[in-house]
């Protein structure tokens, strides 16, 4: 006869940390506070509480199922990784001149919200890939080497590559990102034509800028998790829900 399959699905809330332990022989429930400087810890007080009042041990859990609107807030509260976009030269503006679409499309006066990544962090290569993926204007390695010497010596914590096209051909991207990797190999760099390889350069550079500047944070948070769980003797695997 097979083990039951001791599920525990864990959502940290802005005051309560909810858990939900699924032993396969019923439910058990818990709520803590939220830990606000170290959300793993209420985390794992919560499921060993929840163990504790299922009777059986933290190495019994099989599956974790992990919530939280940490992506979100930080995006929201403007809290995530000082960071550089580099693009092609001409498009250092787009993310700020954006779209037609507006909240309030006959308000003049409108306010629009600053982009992620503010101007004098914005920077520009020479070279153009077309829309069917030919070589318009080849990247020079050297200018790349010296684009990645620029931004390690300026300190970012994470940084987004969106070249025009590069949905198409991701070879100057990926150029850009070896150029970082070789001179800061632990460096966070997202790009464009892993995080959203799709048409129109608007959406795709703000989904590669989104993701840059709240992937140290995240993975930070998920690295102490994952430790924490461990050390406590539950070796399961962690699943995260999606915070799209």
């Amino acid at each position: 006869m097979s083990l039951p399959p001791n599920r525990v699905g864990v959502d940290i809330g802005g005051t309560f940390t909810d858990v939900a332990l699924d032993t396969g022989h019923g439910l058990v429930t818990g709520k803590v506070l939220t830990d606000y400087a170290q959300p793993e810890r209420a985390i794992l007080s919560a499921i060993l509480s929840a163990t504790r009042q299922a009777g059986i041990g933290p190495g019994e859990i099989t599956q974790v199922i992990h919530g939280t609107t940490l992506v979100t807030n930080a995006l929201i509260e403007r809290r995530g990784a000082r960071m550089a976009f580099v693009t092609t030269e001409g498009f250092r503006d787009v993310i700020e001149m954006r779209s037609e679409n507006r909240f309030e499309q006959y308000d003049l006066n409108l306010t629009l919200p600053a982009p992620l990544v503010p101007r004098k962090d914005r920077f520009t290569l020479r070279e153009r890939i077309g829309p069917k993926g030919e070589v318009l204007l080849p990247l020079d390695r050297t200018e790349a080497r010296a684009m990645a010497e620029r931004i390690v010596a300026e300190g970012y914590e994470a940084v987004a590559i969106g070249l025009i096209h590069a949905y198409a051909n991701d070879a100057h991207e990926k150029m850009m990102e070896e150029a970082l990797a070789e001179i800061a190999p632990g460096l966070s760099v997202s790009i464009s034509s892993v995080i959203s390889p799709q048409l129109r350069e608007l959406p795709r550079f703000n989904t590669v800028i989104a993701n840059a500047y709240v992937q140290p944070q995240v993975s930070a948070y998920l690295g102490r998790l994952v430790d924490r769980l461990r050390a406590a003797g539950i070796g399961a695997p962690v699943f995260l829900v999606h915070s799209g």
